[in-house]
This record gives C-alpha cells, structure tokens and sequence, in this order.
C-alpha cells in the first residue's frame, strides 16, 4: 500500500541531526569559555561574532564588536604588505597570515598582540581571527635589547645602536623631503685617558667616563631646546664618543657643537673628592647624506680626529677633503711602493757638484726618481719617508746604489780621457740598522768595477750625530774602505762640533737655508746680504777645514751668492745655478765637451742649464 504522507524520521538521520547540534554547541561553547581571544570574520572582512576574550583584550563587550571591520580592530591596514596579505586570505589565496600589532586598550595602556588570521575549515566561508597579549614577551624583549644596545658604564647608546640609528638617519635623510638632506659628526677621543687608568685604575677610570658622558648629554639636550631633536650621544668603545646630528644645516652648526664641548669638559671633574682634568680632541663631518655611507662617515670622522689628535689635542678639527686626498694618495704610494721597486718604475737623475774655484764639474749627486703610473713623476719627498717607514727604504736604496755606481763607472769607461768624476748616493739611517750596508757596498763595487774613492754616501746630520755602536762602526768600515762619507743638510740637527772630530766624515754639506740667507746683490730690486749668515757660514767652512773636511754649498742659485761662497772659502757648489738633476744622458753630454766646466767664473752662461 502506497501513501502519500510523510513517514517517520529515518534513525540515521535523527542521530546526525543530534550529533551537528551537539557538536555546536560544544564549539560555542569552546568559542566563549576560550582564553584565547577568537573572531569569526565573514569574506567581507567582517566580524560575525567574537568571544568574551576578544571582548577584554579590546575592552569591551564581545557583542559590541560583531558588525566591527576586522582590520580596523587590529590594526591590519597600517602597512601595505600586511594588508595585502590578510585581504589573500580572506579570499582564500593564502593559507595564513600572522604579524604582531600595537593596540591602544581603553584604559590607556598600550597592549602587544600577536594576530593570526586562517580560514575556519570544514568548508565553511570566512577565517577565524586570533589575537593572544604578548606585552610580557614584549616588555622583556625590549629590556633585552636595551641592555645590548647601551653600554653598561655610561648607560649612553653603544657602537652597534649607533650605527643603527646612522644608517636609519642616512636613509631618512636621503629619501625624505622636509629637512636639509644633510647629517653632521663630531667623533670625540678623550687625550690621554690610558694614564688615568693606569694610575688610578679601572674603576676611577670608568667613573671618569660616566661623569664625561653626562655632560656630553647635556651638552646634546642643550642643542636640543633649539631643534626638532637633540643630538644623539654615544660611547662607541674605550674612551671614544660621538654626537650624530640628524638634519644639520652645516659645519658651522657641528663647530658651535664641538666648541660646545670642549668648553663643558673644561671644568674639573669632582670624582669622590679627587679632582681631574682632562681634554679632548674632536674631528667634525658634515655633509650632504645623499651618497654617504655609515662606513664612509666613519671612517672620515676617525681620519680627522686623528687630524685634532696630531694638531696638538685639546681641538677639534674639520675634514678637509683635500687634505683626505693626500692622505689617500700617500696610502696608495704606501701599498704600492714594494711592487714598483721590482717593476723597474724608479730612475735616477743627477744634479753637478761643482768646484767653486774652477767651476769644474767634480761630481754628482744621485737623485731618485718614482715614474708612478698614475701620479706622475714623484721627488724624493713623496715617498722616501713612506719608504722608511714600512722597510723598504732597504731594497730601494740598494737599488739606487748600485743604478749610480753602474752609471758612473760607465761615464768613466766612456771618457777615459777625461779625469772620473764621483757620486754621492743618499742613505737612510735604517739602510745602516737594518741591512749589512757594508757588504752591499763591497758587492755593488767589486760588480761595477767603481773604484771606492769614486763614491761618496750622505747621512743627515741627525742621523749621523751622537752615531754609536753598529752606524759608527758602519761609517768607520764604510770609511776605510775608501768611500767618502758626507753629512747632509749641515747646520740644521744637532751641530755638534765637538763629536764632528771623531766621526769618518770627509766632507759637510751645508744646508740649503744658509746659503739662502746670502741674498740678492745689485741691481734695482737687490735685497741687503745677512752680515750674520756669512759669518756663521765662513766660521763652520773655517772649522770644517781644519778638521780636513771639504764643505759643499747647496742651494746655490744665484752667481752673487756662488762669488761669495767662493770669497770665504766654500769648496763646491750645488744648485740650480749650475743645473737642475738632468738625466745621465745630459752629464755624458757635460764630460764629452773639452772641458767639463760647469759655468764661467764671471757672468751667468752656463752649459748644463736649467733643462
């Protein structure tokens, strides 16, 4: 029998009916009694119900925040790339989104969320939103990182957040529009604050530091009373700090910072009754933010207070740029000197040594020369010192030795007519402590084929006086061997007369700064001689002389002074009166004249020139 009436309810579907109101239930349940703070949000973004949690973390009833746009609730649409990420996953294109938010709470205090957002499961449209408090989390996190970003003595900001807050204020000022695109720094060193420690030790030493950097601070807060922001203070190690002005409006902003100071920290300091004073030595950097690199400001603040430090301390100092170039000129001299030696970039050149009676040339002196390939020709004073200071002045006077020696026994061999002329070699005083010069000498003659006689080897006078142990017994070797010793720029070291005696000296070269003294003579725009120079003068040539030493004059440019060098009795004459150094082709030019005479006794023609 057929019927058209409704049957009783299948068992099996009574039971599923029962389960899914039972199963929610228990989530509604679950949802409400969750510490958790939890939200249903529909794909529109919004919140279809919330639980009390939610309620109290936001601070107010959940109920009042159904109906509410999500986002706006936890704050989703701040930055572009969160808000991008959440709308992904409420259209279902991102499986999760999760990122930390700062929410005001009504009470007033500010509340740190972690804020996750997926979709609910089962199929069902919308994501579940969840927010758990990690303010505890947070707050220890930021005590942690205070901690690692200050130092522990002075409480100041340490080297790593410095150069966070730099490379911050480099990039804001870069790309920013409404301030000056400018940054300035003043990099500060206390002078000699090693002897503090030293003496009074460690824990005096940092409450030095402590006492230094609270008046730094109120030296930057000062500033501040007249700016958007103070100047930011650091201690980036060791009795090292600096002051980042963000935004300055140029140097002379970052000089009234520095003056600033250095008068703050004119006043003694009061350390438990004992009193100190100190000072420091400040290098300033300001410019344009716009291409500079926290690296690059660095390292000019570090280069110009090294500037205030050897411009006396207790200053401060400005970059120079130019004066940066040469520094970075003579370290690239510095690190390619070595390699240079070995290229064959060095030459010699030769300037005559002339006979002040006869106007014969008798001699020469060696003359090195650096042909850098980027810098040019170089003279000695470009890069002798840099050569003394990393050794190398060892292997480049050896080679300058025996280049001179091999050229001049060539002129000999060449002009065997004519009567040898000698040359005189420079040498360093480290050649004579850190290489076997007498050995070298030996060998570079007995290669060349030069007789001794026929070398002559300048020392300056500081190097050579007050000469003991190994140089002495190096000059005395040097000496018997037969090669004439010479001192260099006479009368501007230690002139002492007495030990002249003793040493194996055969000839004095007088500094060029004496014969300069014998001016101008004749002629309308003559300028009076010094009486005092010539005496000076004749008495070292009357002393030299009778101690059997020759003397040479350097710097000799004019014939009123050559006539008068020649009246008091100077032997030889060097200078741009008779030639400036001129390669070794010219000097083979001079022997291979009749007479190698340099220049006429009375006028002014003279056959080596001025090339």
């Amino acid at each position: 029998m057929s019927g058209t009436s409704e049957g009783p309810t299948p068992a099996a579907d009574l039971d599923r009916s029962a389960v899914t109101d039972s199963d929610q239930t228990t989530y509604h349940r679950v949802f409400a009694a969750t510490p958790l703070a939890l939200a249903v949000v529909n794909p529109e973004g919004i919140v279809m119900s919330a639980n009390p949690a939610f309620g109290d973390l936001l601070g107010t009833e959940p109920e009042e925040l159904t109906g509410r746009v999500a986002a706006d609730l936890v704050d989703l649409a701040s930055d572009a790339r969160t808000w991008h990420a959440y709308r992904e996953v409420l259209r279902g294109r991102q499986a999760k989104l999760r990122c930390a938010r700062r929410l005001k709470h009504p009470a007033g205090r500010s509340v740190w969320v972690q804020v996750t957002v997926g979709p609910l499961g089962g199929g069902e449209p919308g994501v579940l939103l969840s927010a758990t408090d990690i303010s505890a989390r947070r707050e220890l996190q930021a005590r942690l990182r205070h901690l690692q970003m200050h130092d522990p003595v002075t409480r100041l900001p340490n080297r790593t957040l410095f150069f966070e807050r730099l490379s911050a204020a480099l990039e804001a000022e870069s790309y920013e529009d409404g301030g000056t695109g400018r940054i300035g720094l003043c990099s500060l060193d206390l002078d000699g604050f090693k002897a503090v420690n030293d003496t009074l030790g460690h824990r005096t030493g940092d409450r030095l530091l402590a006492a230094v950097a609270d008046r730094l601070t109120g030296v930057a807060d000062a500033t501040g009373h007249t700016r958007a922001t103070a100047p930011l203070v650091a201690r980036l190690g060791g009795d090292e700090f600096a002051l980042l002005v963000e935004d300055s409006t140029g140097t002379e902003q970052l000089a009234d910072l520095a003056e600033s100071v250095l008068k703050a920290l004119e006043e003694p300091f009061d350390l438990g009754g004992q009193r100190l004073s100190l000072t420091a030595s400040i290098g300033v950097v300001e410019r344009h933010a716009a291409g500079t690199t926290a690296t690059g400001l660095m390292q000019a603040a570090d280069t110009t207070l090294y500037w205030a430090k050897a411009d006396g301390k207790g200053r401060w100092t400005l970059f120079d740029p130019e004066r940066n170039a040469h520094r970075m000129t003579r370290q690239a001299l510095s690190s390619t000197l070595r390699p240079a030696i070995e290229r064959g970039e060095f030459a010699l050149e030769y300037q005559p040594l002339v006979g002040m009676e006869d106007g014969q040339l008798s001699g020469v002196e060696a003359l090195i020369r650096w042909h850098h390939p980027q810098f040019g020709t170089l003279t000695p004073n470009r890069f002798i010192g840099l050569a003394e200071e990393d050794g190398s002045i060892v292997q480049l006077g050896r080679w300058a030795l025996a280049a001179a020696c091999r050229q001049a026994r060539r002129w000999q061999l060449d002009h065997p007519e004519e009567p040898p002329i000698f040359v005189s070699v420079n040498v360093a005083v480290r050649q004579v402590w850190d290489s076997d010069l007498v050995a070298d000498v030996a060998e570079i003659l007995a290669e060349t084929g030069l007789a001794p006689r026929l070398l002559q080897l300048e020392l300056t006078e500081s190097a050579v006086m007050g000469s003991a142990g190994r140089p002495l017994q190096a000059l005395q070797a040097l000496s018997d061997m037969g090669v004439r010793i010479a001192i260099d720029d006479f009368g501007t070291g230690y002139s002492n007369l007495a030990y002249l005696s003793r040493l194996p000296v055969s000839v004095l070269k007088l500094d060029g700064s004496f014969v300069r003294g014998f001016q101008y003579e004749g002629g309308a725009k003559a300028i009076a001689p010094n009486p005092a120079d010539e005496v000076v003068v004749e008495a070292m040539i009357q002393l030299a002389h009778r101690l059997g030493l020759t003397v040479t004059a350097e710097c000799v440019e004019t014939s009123a002074q050559a006539t008068r060098l020649r009246r008091i009795g100077c032997d030889t004459g060097q200078g741009w009166l008779y030639s400036r150094p001129v390669p070794p082709d010219r000097i083979s030019e001079l022997l291979g004249t009749q007479s190698h005479a340099v220049g006429k006794q009375q006028g002014g023609s003279y056959a080596a020139g001025n090339p």
